[in-house]
């Protein structure tokens, strides 16, 4: 019977960290994917893009902050992949570090 509640209390645990909060617990606010909450809190439109080419050759947005890091689809106006031949493939370009003040030794 114990372990039968351990699991039980153990599922709702694990399952309560795939809602879309952040504060833990009984807070409740929703998560702001556009806000960078590492040490230099910023709106991440602060923060400078670059681009990194998949192995398929499409574009994709990238933001290093030198904490977190950021990728998403480059997408034209009808939602389909940008493939743009800009760099090579597995390649990036642009100053995607920039604007941050966290220093990236990579």
């Amino acid at each position: 019977m114990k372990t039968k509640i351990l699991l039980i209390t153990a599922c709702a645990f694990g399952l309560s960290a795939c809602a879309d909060y952040e504060g833990g617990l009984g807070r409740g606010y929703p998560s702001d994917k556009t806000v960078d909450r590492g040490f230099d809190k910023k709106h991440l439109s602060q923060l400078q893009a670059g681009i990194w080419v998949d192995p398929n050759g499409c574009d994709h947005w990238i933001i290093d902050d030198g904490v977190e890091g950021y990728l998403s689809a480059r997408l034209d106006k009808y939602g389909k992949p940008v493939c743009s031949g800009v760099a090579p493939p597995n390649q990036t370009v642009g100053d995607f570090k920039g604007g941050s003040t966290v220093r990236d030794p990579n």
